[in-house]
């Protein structure tokens, strides 16, 4: 393992400025540094037909989301993005190039959900937003400018999470029909026992504790390994869509996102697990610092362009 030269620099600048580490920080600190941070990892915004916020109905009332229409003419793929940030940090906002980017790319419209944060909502509350929110675009393709049967379910990290579970929730619940999920270092198990999670507990960005702490936080005492927290350990019967994992090399979620893509493999399911070298957690929207981010973009929307052919 041999970090890129790139992100070993950002990993020294990040020890060098004496921010405590995450898992001692309060949620407060920890969203603002995540604002903070964002402009100089965030590449600049891809430009686009158009951009509007909206609010739809959600489980607890309103459900803010940001539609993202690419140039060109619909109707076009939709993707629904789950942000990333351990359930706890994440806008909007601080997202906003990466879901341009991915709408440009594509082309497809990008639905980026504000789902409901913890500690102040705890798990399943993000559960029942993604899931609510994937049922109002599939409901609304046409008004998007969609295709409702080429839908997909996408996001990173914590967002990966959301994105699993939709897809897991959609086959029990009889729809929305979902043709793809585009998992970038998804968080999958509270078990924290593979060797990645060992082999980079610590210095890698993502460290083992600050996964415990966002854990800590989401669950709030919940059962970890319930399969609407934990999808790896879901019922594999087929019925599931298609997958591209995006994996870091140096990530301690690494071996529990490369467990999914074969375990979905297994049942029959086309999946594929996409591994980064000398990259850790992290690096997806991170254009601004190493062009690893911007391969993997690419990765990524070839793959939702090859699925979600008309």
């Amino acid at each position: 393992m041999a970090l890129l030269p790139e992100i070993k620099a950002l990993l020294d600048r990040q020890a060098a400025s004496g921010r405590p580490p995450l898992h001692r920080q309060s949620v407060e600190q920890a969203r603002a540094f995540h604002v903070q941070d964002a402009p100089a990892l965030n590449g600049p915004p891809a430009a686009l037909a158009a951009v509007a916020d909206q609010v739809i109905p959600g489980p607890a009332g309103e459900l803010p989301v940001r539609v993202y229409t690419p140039e060109g003419s619909p109707p076009f793929p939709i993707v629904v993005f789950f942000h990333g940030g351990g359930w706890v940090v994440g806008t909007l906002d601080t997202y906003d190039p990466l879901c341009r980017d991915l709408a440009a790319a594509t082309p497809a419209v990008v639905v980026s959900v504000d789902y409901r944060l913890a500690p102040e909502h705890r798990w399943p509350a993000a559960v029942e937003d993604a899931y609510a929110a994937t049922l109002w675009a599939s409901g609304n393709a046409a008004a998007l400018g969609g295709a409702q049967h080429r839908l997909a379910v996408a996001g990173d990290s914590a967002g990966g999470n959301l994105a699993a579970v939709v897809a897991l929730g959609a086959r029990d619940r009889g729809g929305p029909p979902i043709a793809f999920q585009l998992l970038v270092y998804p968080v999958l198990d509270a078990a924290t026992d593979t060797a990645s999670w060992r082999e980079y507990a610590d210095g890698f960005y993502l460290t083992a504790d600050g996964m415990r702490w966002y854990w800590d936080h989401y669950l709030g005492g919940a059962d970890g390994l319930a399969p609407d927290a934990s999808p790896l350990r879901a019922a594999f019967v087929g019925g599931l869509p298609p997958a591209l994992v995006i994996g870091a090399e140096c990530d301690i979620l690494r071996d529990e996102g490369e467990a999914y893509a074969a375990r979905l493999a297994e049942v029959g399911v086309e999946a594929r697990a996409s591994r980064y070298p000398g990259v850790v957690h992290g690096f997806f929207r991170w254009r601004a610092v190493t062009g690893a981010a911007d391969t993997a973009l690419q990765e990524a929307a070839a793959a939702l362009r090859s699925a979600l052919a008309p």
